[in-house]
């Protein structure tokens, strides 16, 4: 009987453990790549390229498809895991999103676009949001320039 308690509670410890490992992800580190222009029609935009540093210690599993999850717009096949660019300065808006990366990997190439001309936001962070997990981390900030 104690052999029984005592697998059993080393299980549920595991269990615990390995959860706990899993549930919490680690705080994006966020760094600003620099920028390019680019044209759509008659219209001139600079991108803005940001990278996650240390996107390799991302789980794989938050940019798989969810479909058991609601969709992003019409992309019922949208990852796990949404990324969010948000203006780094009060009220933080929501600048851009992706809903779709396919690895851990694609956090090294994110971006914004503001036309020509117009001003940027001059820090900007992200949050990535695991939907079946319901947690939401955030980045540092960045300046733009």
């Amino acid at each position: 009987m104690m052999q029984v308690k005592t697998l059993l509670l080393a299980g549920l410890l595991l269990i615990g453990l390995t959860a706990q490992a899993i549930a919490a992800m680690p705080a994006p580190v966020l760094q600003f790549d620099g920028t390019e222009e680019y044209q759509i029609g008659a219209t001139t935009w600079v991108r803005y390229k940001l990278s996650v540093v240390n996107r390799a210690n991302f789980d794989p599993a938050l940019f798989t498809p969810a479909p058991y999850l609601p969709p992003c717009g019409a992309n019922a096949n949208s990852a796990r895991a949404w990324v969010d660019i948000h203006n780094g300065r009060k009220p933080y808006a929501r600048i851009y999103g992706f809903c779709a990366l396919g690895s851990n990997n694609d956090l090294g190439s994110l971006w914004f676009a503001v036309e020509k001309g117009k001003r940027p936001p001059r820090l900007v962070f992200i949050k990535i949001t695991d939907r079946r997990a319901k947690e939401t981390v955030s980045s540092n900030r960045v300046a733009t320039n």
